[in-house]
Formats: structure tokens, C-alpha cells, sequence
């Protein structure tokens, strides 16, 4: 068979079975750019989609992008991919994000000479205008095509879903940190508390909306419709975040126990068994759990007033509450001790080490994974006072009360809260003695307090890098 031939049973194999490639071709398919695929005429080994496809979806999203067509013509041309996307599989998916990246970023001869003009500025008003021209040089045809496709029906779980997505994959895999961005951008606007609608959930609720605050509840699992009616009796409350549009899907659930004391635990709160609180008494709302229920708006804040908006919901049922705290988990703390827990004993000089080995029956200095083992162990040496106690006390507390990663508490739930306006107030030992509860943080809890006439002062401590605490908190970070 001369060369010719072979070029072309070649070609027709590729075309009867385009996955019997050889190691050779996929490796070569695989690092093929984007711009040569589209030009092409014949998919090669393992490349997701043929060139035809990538070229129409391409023209619909130009469509879809395109300043001189209508809303309505722009969302037409969204809707057909958003089918095409419905059926496709991951891999071909991500030719869609590939392209969303690389095809539709800013002019950047717009930018560019939008980023001259902001050097060579040198009066207010040029500055101002410099600024104006960098704005608008910024907005690219990616956040065009997002916009639009937030338009139609279903438009917009479409972009959460994708995100969503987006967020599967590994922190290794960098190629589509563009449209990630872009999409948290859009979602930190789109997502504000301006736009959310607050409603109270409650025995009587449709169904359907209970069966979601059971399968998306992060905090503490709803064990039985038990469970649930509990958490929906007289002396609690229940609300969901809704957008309008997405009218029938809780963005998230805020659980709510109104008590006369700052709650310590988490089981008197769950005991079905329990009487409800009276509420001629409640004095307290203590916020037990907050869920997010969309993985594809993970890291979106929701502004900085979402819990002062159910404080403000309560106030004008419960005028006579005076205090506004939560009971948190601390889930990233007992992860943290044990890769870190080393370097913060090395603080302790040989006294206080010696004192802990000999509470722990070992030798020192002490090793965090002997100390951490020990707390999951319990027993009466853990008593309220005891050097065991105190020790992983303030081990805690410089988790919640110094550690920074990039300017914000390194805890999640710390980071929300804070943000929110909260000081940390103080930890719970024992709190929670679940399973999950050991696993995350040995038990412990925390209470992050809501005081509503310092929430713009905590929130500016946090922004210059200081951790709002209270005294009580304080005193135990200094305690070595």
C-alpha cells in the first residue's frame, strides 16, 4: 500500500471510530490549540467535540454576545446552548469554558490604551476619566455572554450549576480560573441582600420545601421528621433566602433557638424530647445553623448584612430580645492542630510543657498528636479547670483568635460570621460530642456574639487584620 493510501484508510478509520487513535495522536489531540481545532475539518483521537460543533457554538455565543442584537434575540441564541450543554458530556463541556475563556476577554487594545491613559493621569478630572475609560475597557464579551444567559428561564441556575462545576474540579487545574472569577463577580451583584427575599419556614410549609431544608442542612444533620418538627416548634423560627430567580430554590436556611441564656451545646437544642422554651422569658436568639445550599455560589458573601437582616425579623416578633449570638462548629480546627499543632507548642516554655506531659503521661515536650489523641479519648483528667483542658483551650483559641490567611480568619465559619459583624465570644467544651463533632474539632463549639451597636466597628478591626474577640477570648489567647 503506497503512501497515499495509507494517509487515507487512515483518515476513514478516524472517521468510522474517531477513539481508535494511536497513544501518539491523542497526545498530540490533547495539546492541539483551540484556534487550530476550530479551523479544522476532522476531529482527531480524543478531542471532545468536532471542529463543526465547536464552530456553531462559537457563532452562538458571538450571537449571544453581540451589543447590536435585543435581549430577547440575545437569549434565543443563549437557550440553544444551553440545550447543547443539557446533553453534552464534561469533556466536551469544557471546549464551552475553554472557549468562554480564550475568545471572549476585553479588547486588549482597548485596555491597553485604557491603562496609558491611567499612567499619564495627573489631575483629579483626568484621573477620574482614566478610570471611567478603564471600566469600561474591562467589561469583555465573557461577562456579555453571562449576562445574557441569566436572561431566559432557567438562565440562571444554569450559570450555578456551572459553576458549580467549575468548582469539581482539582486546585491544580488552573485553565478556567477566568470564567470561575468572572462568575463570582457576577454572582457577588447578582446575589446581594437587596435581592433576596426573606421567608419563614414552618411545619405547615409546602412539602417540598421542607424535603430541601432535610437535604441540604450542613450543620447538623435532620435525623427524622421528629427532628425537623422540633426545629420548626413554637420557641424556634426557620427562615430561607430566596432570588427571584430562582423562586422555588432556598439559597440558604437560618435555624434559630430563642432561649434565656447564651446556648453552650448542641444537644439540648436537638432533643426532640424537650419542652419548648418560654417565650415570655426568651431573651436570646442563638443561631445553631446556617446552610448554604448552592455549591456554585461557594465563596459568595451575600453581603455583610444577611444575619442583620434576621435580627431585624426577629426584633419586630420578639421586641424584648436583647442578645443575638450563634453556636458554631469549629470544623477546620482539629485539621489544623495536627499540622500545625508542633509549631504553636514550641511558644510554651518548659514549665508548662512539663506540667501537660505529666498530665498526659509522657514525656516532654509535648507532641500535638499525643495531646489531640488524648482529648479523644476524655476521661476525668479533661475536667473544667484541669491543665489538659486549659491546654487545648488555648490552642483553640489562638485558632479562632490569630490566625490569618490573606487578612481573614482562617476558619470558614469564622470568616462568614466576622464578616458579618460577629466578635468570638467563647468556646463551648463539649459542645458538641458527635462524631462529627470529634472529628472536627474535638467537641468544642464556639459562640460568636452579634452585638448590633459595634457590627461596623468589628468589621473594620477585620479589615485591618485584627480579629474582633471578646475579653474572655482575649484573655485566653494570652494565657501560655
Amino acid at each position: 500500500m503506497n503512501v497515499a493510501s495509507e494517509w487515507f484508510a487512515r483518515g476513514m478509520s478516524l472517521l468510522r471510530n474517531p477513539q481508535q487513535a494511536s497513544p501518539a495522536e491523542e497526545a498530540s489531540a490533547a495539546t492541539r490549540p483551540l484556534a487550530q481545532r476550530l479551523k479544522s475539518t476532522l476531529r482527531r483521537g480524543a478531542e471532545p467535540n468536532p471542529p463543526h460543533v465547536l464552530r456553531k457554538l462559537l457563532e452562538d455565543l458571538r450571537a449571544t454576545a453581540n451589543e447590536r442584537v435585543s435581549e430577547v434575540e440575545g437569549a434565543r441564541h443563549a437557550k440553544e446552548v444551553m440545550a447543547w450543554y443539557a446533553t453534552a458530556t464534561a469533556a466536551q463541556r469544557q471546549d464551552l469554558w475553554q472557549m468562554l475563556c480564550e475568545l471572549f476577554g476585553p479588547d486588549a487594545k482597548r485596555l491597553d490604551a485604557a491603562l496609558v491613559q491611567c499612567e499619564k493621569a495627573q489631575s483629579p478630572s483626568e484621573q477620574a476619566q482614566a478610570e471611567i475609560a478603564l471600566r469600561r475597557a474591562l467589561v469583555s464579551e465573557r461577562t456579555r455572554v453571562l449576562q445574557r444567559f441569566s436572561v431566559p428561564e432557567g438562565g440562571m441556575r444554569f450559570l450555578v450549576d456551572l459553576r458549580a462545576e467549575l468548582l469539581a474540579l482539582t486546585k491544580a487545574d488552573k485553565r478556567f480560573l477566568l470564567l470561575d472569577a468572572e462568575l463570582e463577580s457576577l454572582f457577588a451583584t447578582w446575589f446581594d441582600m437587596a435581592f433576596l427575599e426573606l421567608r419563614r419556614l414552618s411545619w405547615d410549609s409546602p412539602a417540598s420545601l421542607l424535603e430541601k431544608l432535610i437535604q441540604y442542612e450542613a450543620v447538623h444533620d435532620i435525623r427524622s421528621w421528629a427532628d425537623l418538627k422540633n426545629r420548626l416548634d413554637c420557641d424556634r423560627r426557620c427562615y430561607g433566602f430566596f432570588h427571584p430567580k430562582l423562586p422555588n430554590e432556598p439559597l440558604i436556611f437560618v435555624e434559630v433557638a430563642l432561649l434565656d441564656h447564651m446556648a453552650a451545646g448542641i444537644t439540648p437544642l436537638l432533643d426532640e424530647h424537650a419542652a419548648p422554651e418560654d417565650l415570655a422569658k426568651a431573651t436570646t436568639a442563638i443561631f445553631y445553623s446556617i446552610s448554604n445550599t448552592q455549591t456554585g455560589l461557594r465563596g459568595v458573601s451575600f453581603g455583610n448584612s444577611l444575619i442583620k437582616h434576621v435580627v431585624e425579623t426577629l426584633l419586630a416578633e420578639f421586641p424584648k430580645l436583647k442578645h443575638f449570638a450563634t453556636l458554631s462548629p469549629i470544623p477546620g480546627l482539629r485539621s489544623w492542630l495536627l499540622k500545625q499543632g508542633d509549631k504553636l507548642l514550641a511558644q510554651w516554655d518548659d514549665k508548662r510543657h512539663q506540667e501537660v506531659a505529666k498530665a498526659l503521661k509522657t514525656q516532654a515536650p509535648v507532641k500535638m498528636a499525643e495531646l489531640v489523641a488524648a482529648a479523644e479519648q476524655g476521661g476525668a483528667q479533661w475536667k473544667e479547670g484541669s491543665v489538659l483542658r486549659n491546654a487545648v483551650s488555648w490552642c483553640a483559641a489562638q485558632y479562632l483568635g490569630r490566625e490569618l490567611k490573606e487578612g481573614r480568619p482562617l476558619d470558614p465559619v469564622a470568616r462568614f460570621h466576622l464578616g458579618n459583624g460577629a466578635r468570638v465570644e467563647r468556646l463551648n467544651w463539649g459542645g458538641d460530642p458527635s462524631n462529627k463533632g470529634m472529628k472536627q474539632s474535638l467537641g468544642l463549639m464556639v459562640n460568636y456574639l452579634y452585638d448590633l451597636k459595634r457590627l461596623d466597628k468589628h468589621r473594620a478591626l477585620l479589615a485591618d487584620g485584627k480579629l474582633p474577640l471578646s475579653a474572655e477570648m482575649e484573655a485566653l489567647c494570652k494565657s501560655k
